[in-house]
């Protein structure tokens, strides 16, 4: 079923590819030197903020330790590159991670890793942040990060259940951070973004917080390619807070906090009649509806706390965390206009409420052995309520009446436990054998688990080269507060009946992933790598808008096969900042085994014998970017940069399903600070999509689809903050 008013959403810097961001040991020093000042102080109390900023930095290295990458394949950026990037910290976070190899851009603010549709995992220091039911906004600003990593590849045992990607994002603590400051950034679609961030110290405690609210007209992706589309205005919180408390010099405790309340109004197509666009429907004798005027809104809210216990000493280094998360969506058609233009209009509210445990630990058992184990325990609550209007139909498919109210409500619990073991194995100097396995099993919709071995071999034939090689065998639940819980029969007979009642419960994916890459240091500037891979899934999981809700249900190809090549290169020195990412993919399924209501009967029978294109695939993906900081001069604080992402475009359907692709495209952003250090002010101006090049993400077709969506047009941003 195609809906012809639905939403499109927004549209990052080196992908420094197997490099740590430092919190370094000269910052560390900078700090101390001049804490005496600072605290009016005298020796004892300068020596003892240098005894907590060593022992938090010792501190932090130990939870790094902990979760190390172990041959995976790692992009990591830093808070001063995001702050490079046109737009800096007041994008979204989404746009910073495209800029990473591999990553490709879709409508509603998504994107996908390595042609997986999500998949995705977060964690915020180490920990893992649950799953939630947003769609269009962004959990995560910008603002909370000192750096993150993309994990990607043969993952450790470590990293389970979500493995396309571990998007791990280490915060700012107020240590290494003391101060903040307060911005105005605004400009084009009418944005206006006010924003706050403040860290510090007390004693042995150290505190972070941020919050932004954001306004504009663009809130979701244009469904007709206008700079000004109608009825897109959004309007988005987001809170975030750290505290940590060193109890002794082997023990910290820390909470980390956030909340977003998040609304959109869903994009109305123009010019649209419901009289000639429709299917015919009348609701009390009207049967006209201009499509300008549909008023569909979406709110999104989730609120998330993590509190953890970090111990290092001697061989031992251990994390425990206990973390929740809720999060609730709640759509509101507009009830006329839905029903004369799609036959229903669907009232939907849904709740995710998560809880769980995590413990990770590492003991080095010596110059050759470090073991590393863990455990997760999971609770999720999901809740789903719907009213739908449609119409009753006769035998001959014909409205036989006025809309009739059906209220189909459902709730469910999901338990999921997962535990590793592993082994780092230096075997020589240089050579690196990280062996082990987990084992996941969960009880939700359906009860599956399975024991997934995992192997990667890191070799170091030179000091300036690295090469890596891994197996993973991976399990991935279909995401709980994704499944849908429509009672289809319920609809039979109706505008709203599904074109089959077959509704196979999603199973979970289980995949066979290899990897092979190097990275390659040339002199103290320059550096690059490519990275292959080669996966087959069995049922592999895919998700699809089906229906006017903006909802995404997950779905299972029997068969899966998706291949790529990554090629990343970067360069830094002095005032320069260069890098560029290549990317190459081939993403295939054959034969859809759940879910099966959502599609027509057609395309399920010739899915069934072939294979066909993932609608997210895309064969080629490219970013870079430039950046350049002026030293010293009369324009000293000055910094100019750029950046640039391309696709060859998303499938669409064509001959046979998802069997066409939509246009190649490119976007080229600009812009420019101006720092004024005396008085501690930063000004900037950014120009998104400088040639206002008019692109489609989506055409509305393909398998899972339901709506077109657009690149972001032209647009002119300024901002102004000031240091607290």
């Amino acid at each position: 079923m195609k809906f012809i008013f639905l939403p499109v959403s927004l549209a990052g810097f080196a992908a420094l590819a197997a490099q740590q961001p430092a919190l370094a040991a000269d910052v560390s020093a900078t700090v101390s030197d001049t804490t005496d000042a600072a605290t009016g102080g005298g020796a004892d109390s300068g020596q003892s903020r240098r005894d907590i900023v060593v022992t938090a930095k010792r501190l932090d290295e130990a939870r790094a330790s902990i979760q190390p990458k172990l041959g995976a394949t790692s992009y990591t950026i830093d808070n001063a590159t995001i702050q490079a990037l046109p737009g800096g910290d007041n994008q979204q976070f989404n746009q910073i991670i495209l800029q990473l190899p591999g990553v490709v851009q879709d409508g509603f603010g998504q994107f996908h890793v390595r042609d997986d549709h999500n998949n995705l995992q977060y964690r915020i220091n180490g920990t893992i942040l649950p799953e939630g039911l947003a769609v269009f906004g962004q959990t995560l600003s910008p603002r909370l990060i000192d750096h993150f990593s993309l994990l990607t590849g043969a993952l450790p045992a470590q990293y389970g259940l979500r493995t396309a990607g571990i998007i791990d994002v280490t915060t700012k603590s107020g240590l290494f951070h003391d101060g903040g400051s307060v911005s105005l950034y605004g400009g084009s679609h009418g944005t206006i973004e006010p924003s706050i961030e403040y860290g510090g110290s007390t004693g042995s405690t150290n505190y972070f917080f941020s919050g932004d609210y954001r306004r504009d007209k663009l809130g979701i992706e244009s469904v007709d390619g206008s700079s000004t589309p109608i009825h897109d205005r959004t309007k988005q919180l987001q809170l975030f807070g750290y505290v940590d408390h060193i109890l002794d010099e082997n023990d910290r405790i820390s909470f980390v906090g956030g909340y977003s309340n998040q609304n959109f109004q869903i994009p109305d197509p123009s010019g649209l009649h419901a009289a000639q666009d429709g299917p015919g429907y009348e609701v009390g004798g009207q049967t006209d509806y201009l499509s300008d005027d549909l008023d569909e809104r979406q709110n999104e809210r989730t609120g998330f706390g993590q509190f953890s216990f970090l111990h290092d000493s001697g061989p031992l280094s251990l994390q425990a965390s206990l973390y929740g998360r809720y999060s609730a969506l709640d759509y509101k058609p507009d009830v006329l206009g839905e029903l004369l233009f799609n036959g229903l209009a669907q009232h939907a509210v849904k709740k995710d409420v998560t809880f769980g445990g995590q413990v990770d630990a590492a003991y080095r058992l010596g110059s050759a052995h470090t073991i590393r184990a863990g455990v997760v325990i999971s609770r999720d609550r999901g809740t789903s309520h719907t009213t739908t209007q449609v119409f009753p139909l006769d035998t001959d498919g014909n409205q036989a009446g006025q809309p009739i109210a059906i209220v189909d409500n459902g709730a469910k619990t999901e338990w999921t436990y997962s535990a590793y073991l592993q082994d780092e194995w230096k075997i020589l100097p240089h050579l690196t054998l990280n062996i082990g396995g987990r084992f996941d099993a969960y009880d939700g919709y359906r009860s599956e688990h399975q024991f997934s071995p995992r192997a990667n071999l890191s070799w170091q034939p030179t000091p300036t080269t690295t090469i890596h090689a891994g197996y993973a065998r991976y399990f991935s639940p279909a995401p709980f507060e994704l499944v849908a819980t429509t009672s289809v029969a319920k609809f039979s007979g109706t505008s709203a009946a599904a074109p089959t009642t077959l509704d196979t419960t999603p199973f979970a994916e289980r995949q066979n992933y290899f990897d092979l890459g190097f990275q390659q240091k040339i002199g103290s500037a320059f550096s690059f790598g490519v990275d292959g891979y080669y996966r087959r899934s069995h049922n592999l999981i895919d998700e699809g808008q089906f229906g006017a809700p903006i909802i995404l249900t997950p779905f299972n190809y029997r068969r899966g096969r998706i291949k790529g090549v990554e090629v990343n290169g970067s360069y830094s020195e002095g005032p320069w900042m260069i890098y560029g990412n290549f990317a190459y993919a081939k993403a295939q399924g054959k034969d859809i085994v759940s879910s099966q209501f959502s599609f027509d009967p057609d395309d399920l029978a010739y899915i069934r014998v072939h294979y066909i294109y993932l609608d997210h695939d895309q064969t080629y993906t490219a970013s870079a970017g430039i950046t350049y900081k002026f030293r010293n001069g009369a324009l000293q604080g000055l910094g100019l940069g750029g950046t640039m992402i391309y696709g060859s475009g998303l499938r669409t359907d064509g001959s046979v399903p998802n069997g066409a692709k939509l246009d190649p495209y490119a976007q080229f952003n600009l812009s420019a600070t101006y720092r004024l250090a005396g008085p501690g002010i930063e000004l900037r101006a950014d120009v998104i999509n400088v040639a206002d090049h008019v692109y489609e993400i989506r055409d509305g077709g393909g398998v899972g689809v339901g709506a077109p969506e657009y690149g972001p047009r032209r647009g002119f941003f300024f901002g102004i903050s000031k240091d607290l």
